[in-house]
């Protein structure tokens, strides 16, 4: 299982890349700013979120499902930049 710090790097890299892949997208088609903006703010909030329940879990065991839930996202939200290319 990974650290508390691992976690918290993978989770703020993911974001950064989204938000750096939401960047490009507008560069390239500038019809997309809102929809590039909503998904920034929507990785804002995930993020936000996310460090909280990092911040209370206690035990290793409580990053089981805090990490599920990351890698879940991180899906959802490679399909979502596909369907805005």
């Amino acid at each position: 299982m990974a650290s508390k710090r691992d976690i918290k790097r993978d989770l703020n890299n993911m974001v950064f890349d989204v938000v750096e892949e939401c960047f490009s997208i507008q560069l390239y088609d500038e019809k997309k700013t809102q929809e590039t903006e909503q998904f920034i703010e929507d990785a804002a909030d995930f993020l936000e979120q996310t460090l909280t329940k990092i911040n209370a879990a206690k035990t290793k065991k409580d990053f089981g499902p805090i990490v599920e839930e990351i890698e879940n996202k991180a899906e959802t939200w490679v399909e979502r930049l596909n369907s805005m290319q």
